[in-house]
């Protein structure tokens, strides 16, 4: 072993010496500022279980790693002598494969200091086979720009909303409008992470925010605007939690359906849309409100979810024939009276009223269940959770539920082979869903015939039958 300036010098020895020693590198105040090992990356599992054996480099406290090409299973690793384990019939040469990438760095290392200050994007440059791309002269706010511009164009204004509100969030951030891609480092991100749960942005929010720039930022590699080595995601996890369950009770959603407001009132209309969006099996406001008369066909309401792209058919229940009819006589092109006239589908304009509708109605829903003395928190969305819980309460299997909600379930090959629910079996289970709105309050025998009383209203079972067609559980009426 040499010495060279504080740097432990150590390719003139056997590689398994090397492995057991973490090289640093200090400068003229002693103060440690590189320091880099062999391990096993176990972050990221490949799919045979095995893990990337990387280069770990730290400096003043960042860290960066380099593949070194070697995957192992954990056992084959000793994290101990920073060696690959002997009982693998390879061993020698994965062993060199390594050596190979370690030794490159540490001499890269060496030259850098020696030549001036070290620095990540130096350590990369010097050890890259080709020379490096350099930064095309663009921000991140003018290339996040285009993309949004792009969206827009293709009339993906959702995308394109998502996008503007987490680059908005950044610029905010680090209140810099020419922010460069490469000013944006792990660093800038942990800190911009960590800046936004201390203002109290919930978890699954600040991950959208990143999901979004790290696909801005692949956009960039891949239009060559930005060098692939500037990629900072690498060793940045995006965090989720589960998200809280959304559903209501059949009790809950029953006192909601009960209550009667004054006729084309805001609470009025906003109960109308939660119930069309339950008793079409869940559908988006979005979707229903782009519903015209051309969707309907022979009893049955079919649409593209804007989503997904997936089509639904639903037949349509008498529940929702009686909202619809309700809107009937409204001077709008679409069954529900959302959009002004002139509006041009899936614009800018038109997601915007889109959200300030369906934030409208949470505001009334929100009124309504405070007057239903009903403590679960009720949104558009509330209708489309409440609606599958139901339906798996009531013993539905996952898989017909997810086709009812326009989803795929399971293996995405495995659904090719399989046929689809039959149509009729659906709408059974979306009948037994909804009626669970309508709560008997005691069934009576009468001549051998079955009657319900719904609120001192008598009605025969014929009557029911058309919102109830099939068997009823009778039970025996002991009051």
């Amino acid at each position: 072993m040499t010495i060279l300036n504080g740097f432990c010098y150590l390719s003139s020895l056997p590689f398994k010496d090397c492995l057991q020693v973490v090289c640093k590198l200090i400068d003229h105040n002693h103060h440690i500022m590189v320091t880099y090992k062999l391990a096993l990356d176990e972050r990221r599992a490949k799919k045979d279980g095995t893990y990337p054996l990387v280069v770990r480099v730290t400096y003043n406290r960042k860290v960066t790693t380099f593949q070194t090409g070697v995957n192992l299973l954990p056992k084959h690793w000793n994290s101990k002598f920073l060696q690959v384990s002997n009982n693998l019939d390879n061993s020698q040469d994965l062993t060199h494969k390594a050596s190979e990438l370690y030794v490159k760095i540490q001499k890269a290392i060496l030259t850098i200091e020696r030549d001036g200050k070290f620095s990540f994007e130096a350590l990369k440059e010097a050890i890259s086979p080709k020379p490096i791309q350099k930064v095309v002269d663009i921000t991140f706010l003018e290339f996040a720009n285009e993309i949004i511009a792009n969206f827009i164009k293709m009339k993906r204004t959702g995308n394109a909303l998502v996008y503007r509100t987490a680059v908005n969030r950044v610029i905010s951030y680090c209140n810099n409008p020419k922010l460069k891609f490469k000013d944006i480092s792990f660093t800038f991100l942990d800190e911009f992470r960590n800046s936004l749960l201390q203002q109290g942005v919930k978890i699954n929010t600040v991950g959208n925010y990143f999901r979004s720039i790290r696909a801005i930022f692949n956009k960039a590699i891949k239009a060559k605007v930005v060098p692939r080595d500037l990629y900072p995601f690498q060793d940045i996890s995006i965090k989720t939690v589960k998200a809280t369950k959304r559903a209501i009770s059949v009790d809950e959603l029953a006192k909601i359906f009960q209550h009667t407001s004054e006729i084309n009132s805001q609470e009025w209309h906003a109960a109308n849309y939660f119930f069309l969006s339950f008793a079409l099996r869940g559908i988006s406001f979005t979707d229903m409100a782009y519903l015209t008369d051309r969707n309907i066909h022979k009893g049955f309401i079919t649409y593209k979810r804007r989503k997904t792209k997936s089509v639904c058919n639903v037949k349509l229940h008498p529940l929702a024939k009686s909202i619809l009819q309700k809107y009937q006589n409204d001077n709008t092109a679409y069954l529900i009276p959302v959009f002004p006239k002139g509006t041009e589908e899936d614009s800018m304009a038109a997601t915007k009223i889109t959200r300030q509708w369906i934030k409208q109605t949470n505001k009334y829903l929100r009124l309504i269940t405070e007057k239903c003395k009903v403590e679960s928190k009720v949104t558009t969305y509330v209708a489309r959770h409440t609606w599958a819980t139901s339906a798996k309460r009531l013993g539905y299997s996952n898989e017909m539920i997810a086709e009812a909600l326009g989803h795929e379930y399971g293996n995405k090959i495995t659904n090719t082979y399989l046929d689809s629910f039959d149509e009729e079996l659906i709408h059974q289970m979306n009948v037994k869903v909804i009626a669970g709105l309508y709560k008997c309050q005691f069934e009576l025998k009468h001549n051998y015939r079955y009657i319900l009383r719904y609120h001192s209203k008598l009605d025969t079972y014929v009557h029911y039958k058309r919102l109830f067609p099939y068997p009823l559980k009778l039970v025996k009426n002991r009051a």
